[in-house]
């Protein structure tokens, strides 16, 4: 019906009695599965100029730059993540582990991965969930739906991504099934990633309701302009330490730096400095992103050290 006949979702469900949302979950079931597979061909044209520009500058492996023309933004991130998963697939292999963050980009990505079945594969959920409104684009749906894909198995972090104070943190994470989802981090071959930012107008945070604006400004006066697995760091890539940064639940700066790859996916001018810090702190070795993002780079880095 959503397929042949080209009906909405409501319609469907008020046709068979079910909920809107049951109707997208089985649906989603159903391509996942691979009852239904959707195929979109459309060109992802990239820059190569700013490819090898960006992979010197931020010293990476390999970097991505999507061809941004009049893409409005959210087309752009379905193509990132069409790009992304490109990307990904290059890297998958038996007895693959992937470990996983959220939002919206790596939610594309993700969507975008061709169905197949590697035996062995794992995903892991690195961050707690944000329990958004949109559970699509959590980190346990994510890591769901990837493994599904990949006819592999997956590991969630059933915490929230922050907490109330440290010792609250300390005494979750002693918990023995928290301490087995912990252990498996270490084993991590690649991580997929969103970059996150500190711009108001941006910041996914805040925008699901787990940061404040006071929290937003307290950290932009620490020093932070962007984000990785809520982890925090300036412009030089150093960590920014403020009390809010001692009650994140998710997998350290040492153990996510220690994944031999790393793909981080981000665009749009908003994610330009992120990408600069989050390259600096090593978090990501790869990257995928957008031609204004990475105009605004080459532009930081040819001018005074500002946007």
């Amino acid at each position: 019906m959503y397929f042949e006949q080209q009906l909405t979702q409501s319609q469907i469900a008020q046709k068979l009695g079910y909920s809107r949302s049951m109707i997208s979950r089985l649906i989603s079931e159903a391509r996942e599965q691979s009852i239904v597979e959707i195929r979109i061909h459309y060109p992802l044209q990239r820059v190569r100029e700013l490819e090898v520009y960006l992979q010197k500058v931020l010293q990476l492996k390999e970097v991505r730059v999507l061809q941004r023309g009049s893409l409005g933004h959210s087309e752009m991130l379905r193509r990132l993540g069409a790009l992304a998963a490109l990307l990904l697939e290059a890297h998958l292999q038996e007895h693959i582990i992937i470990g996983t963050s959220w939002g919206t980009a790596v939610y594309e990505t993700v969507n975008a991965v061709h169905s197949q079945t590697l035996e062995g594969l794992r995903v892991i959920q690195m961050i707690g969930s944000l329990g958004t409104l949109n559970s699509d684009i959590d980190g346990p749906e994510l890591a769901r739906r990837l493994a599904r894909l990949l006819g592999g198995q997956y590991s969630t972090l059933p915490l929230p991504l922050i907490v109330d104070s440290e010792t609250t943190k300390l005494a979750l994470l002693n918990a023995p099934h928290i301490r087995r989802v912990m252990y498996q981090f270490k084993q991590i071959d690649l991580a997929l990633v969103g970059i996150g930012t500190i711009d108001v107008e941006h910041a996914s945070l805040l925008r699901a309701g787990y940061l404040d604006s006071y929290q937003l400004e307290s950290l932009r006066e620490a020093g932070a302009v962007g984000d990785v697995c809520a982890i925090h760091v300036d412009i030089d890539g150093n960590l920014v330490n403020t009390p809010l940064t001692r009650c994140i639940v998710g997998v350290d700066p040492a153990t996510l730096c220690s994944i031999p790859v790393r793909i981080g996916v981000a665009g749009g001018q908003s994610k330009a400095l992120p990408i600069v810090a989050a390259s600096r702190a090593k978090f990501i070795n790869y990257l995928v992103t957008d031609e204004i993002a990475a105009l605004r780079i080459q532009k930081f880095f040819e001018g005074d050290g500002t946007l």
